[in-house]
């Protein structure tokens, strides 16, 4: 037999091939124009564009309603199903965490199907039901994950010392469960101001988000500045992941 370091290979390749190379080249095509010349052009140009600057901010709106709808929905409910007292039954968590296994846009084309049946007149609240939808599986499993995990001790000794059950959740056990919280907040922010399909069935286009005028640009064969866009968004995932990480490794360190 070989190495054991060996069998990283084949993985190696593929993140080369369908993660390093795809984000290479949109790298290289943000910073040329039509003839393959380096510049700056497109970059300055997304600044000035009064366009997607606007749709950015709804995007950034859309995003932080769902984020905050999507936490205040999924932690009671993470809570409950990893509370055995509470939660009798593996059944129920594998219920909320099913939406997962299906195909994003064919939830979505449910949803907008099931809107038109019931004569909802699409929108914003139309588009937020379907964001919330999407995304809470997405919010639920991260925190309850943490909950699970966590060590009853440090509630019971507080609950010994004299604290309230209030006082246990919001000094021990929401404190302790900030990590799982990080991560649902980042699965869920980051994909709502880049989507573009969610915002298209549920809201007939009436809603533009961020993602919606970069897939345009690509369509109409303007990639050099559809790249620029997509390089924006990257940049913001990565200070936004390289931001939490740190958050992380200081609330690992004070532990």
């Amino acid at each position: 037999m070989g190495k054991r370091s060996n069998w990283a290979i084949p993985y190696f390749i593929f993140l080369v091939l369908f993660v390093a190379l795809p984000l290479l080249l949109v790298a290289m095509y943000a910073f040329q124009d039509n003839y393959g010349h380096f510049t700056f052009a497109n970059i300055s140009r997304m600044f000035t564009d009064t366009d997607a600057m606007s749709t950015f901010v709804v995007s950034l709106e859309v995003a932080l309603e769902n984020t905050l709808i999507c936490l205040l929905l999924g932690y009671p409910a993470a809570f409950i199903l990893s509370r055995k007292d509470l939660n009798k039954s593996a059944v129920t968590v594998i219920l909320f965490i099913l939406p997962m296994w299906i195909n994003a846009l064919m939830r979505t084309l449910a949803t907008a199907d099931l809107f038109g049946v019931l004569g909802f007149r699409l929108g914003k609240g139309t588009l937020l039901f379907g964001m919330v939808y999407d995304y809470l599986p997405f919010m639920i499993y991260p925190i309850y994950n943490v909950l699970l995990k966590m060590d009853n001790s440090y509630a019971e000794a507080a609950s010994d010392l004299g604290a309230t059950p209030v006082q246990v959740f919001t000094k021990v056990t929401l404190p302790l469960s900030m990590p799982g919280i990080l991560s649902g907040v980042m699965m869920v922010f980051m994909p709502t101001v880049s989507t573009f399909a969610i915002s298209e069935f549920l809201t007939n286009n009436k809603i533009k988000l961020f993602g919606t005028i970069i897939q345009e640009n690509i369509n109409s064969s303007m990639w050099n500045y559809g790249a620029a866009l997509s390089f924006f968004m990257l940049i913001i995932i990565g200070l936004t992941t390289f931001l939490s990480g740190s958050d992380k490794e200081v609330e690992g360190g004070t532990v």
